[in-house]
């Protein structure tokens, strides 16, 4: 789905009607559930939450860095609830799910990076909730985890680790290819066979039709063209229309990017409101590494997340 036409569909839902045409389609066909009264009761909501949304994330495009996590966040909290809306239709259910559903160490220690943070899991808040409920994903495969590991489970980061000499995704595939390839290299980063990586990877892909290893790579042809699911370790470059894996075994977590980009910025936009001190140093005086992975990550967010719930809200109704 390109920029304009995500744009146009945006646009397309700010009316009373449309809102709840849309929503009624979403609804007539969940389980015992009237689509018709929720929709209606829904429709504004809906309108609201896109609404408020995407004003977030245009108007944080326009300031400083120094306000953008907080703006972005928040952007991406109402377009969460949009999407949330479409599948749930009582949402919020109880006041319980309206916590962030993360938490941050409160006290930052002496020498303390933003790519050494980590962030821990709640049992109830939107997180979870979301994830559960967008992306089939029950429970985290994880509790507790670093910026370090976050940060590279996005594709655009890419050339920013390059300099760093750090290699984080490679490229496995153009969107929609049939032949997925894999450096054979990466077998000694799973530490496994390739019988037993491809085994691994096995329930993420379509069916497959042949296997190989040729030139250093393990070739595997599927039976239908490649679209990687929400909860699988595979994520896209959507600018370059291409998919990627991880190179490091600490980083094959079949999760959502949608969930990556949530646990950054409830980071960032936290250090943002309650690190003055810090937050005020890193952009004045830009001390280590961190200032040009968040610059660089901000600037990638702001445009991938709206795109990415765009496309799911799109897709309820195809």
């Amino acid at each position: 789905m390109v920029n304009h036409d995500l744009t146009n569909f945006y646009t397309y839902l700010q009316s009373q009607q449309t809102a709840r045409d849309y929503l009624y389609e979403c609804y007539r066909s969940l389980e015992g559930v009237d689509a018709q009264i929720k929709s209606f009761e829904n429709c504004n909501k809906l309108i609201y939450y896109l609404d408020h949304g995407i004003r977030f994330y245009e108007n944080g495009k326009q300031m400083e860095i120094l306000m953008q996590p907080l703006i972005f966040f928040y952007g991406m909290v109402h377009l969460l609830k949009a999407a949330l809306l479409t599948v749930r239709p009582d949402y919020p259910e109880s006041t319980a799910i309206l916590a962030h559903g993360v938490s941050s160490r409160k006290r930052k220690k002496k020498g303390y990076t933003f790519w050494d943070d980590e962030v821990k899991i709640q049992h109830n808040g939107l997180f979870p909730y979301f994830s559960e409920h967008l992306f089939s994903i029950h429970k985290p495969p994880f509790e507790k985890i670093k910026m370090s590991q976050l940060l590279p489970l996005i594709p655009e980061m890419a050339p920013m680790l390059h300099f760093h000499h750090m290699e984080n995704m490679v490229k496995i595939a153009e969107m929609g290819a049939m032949r997925l390839q894999f450096p054979v290299l990466l077998l000694d980063n799973f530490h496994l066979t390739a019988n037993a990586f491809i085994k691994r990877i096995k329930p993420y892909l379509p069916s497959i039709s042949r296997t190989e290893t040729k030139a250093g790579f393990m070739i595997i042809d599927l039976t239908a063209p490649f679209e990687p699911a929400n909860d699988s370790p595979f994520f896209t470059d959507t600018e370059n229309r291409a998919n990627y894996f991880p190179v490091q075994r600490e980083n094959f977590l079949p999760i959502s990017e949608i969930m990556v980009h949530y646990l950054l910025l409830y980071n960032l936009s936290m250090l943002c409101r309650y690190e003055s001190e810090w937050w005020g140093d890193l952009l004045a005086v830009k001390p280590d590494k961190d200032y040009p992975f968040i610059k660089h990550f901000l600037t990638i967010t702001a445009e991938k997340v709206p795109r990415a719930i765009g496309k799911f809200l799109f897709e309820m109704n195809e």
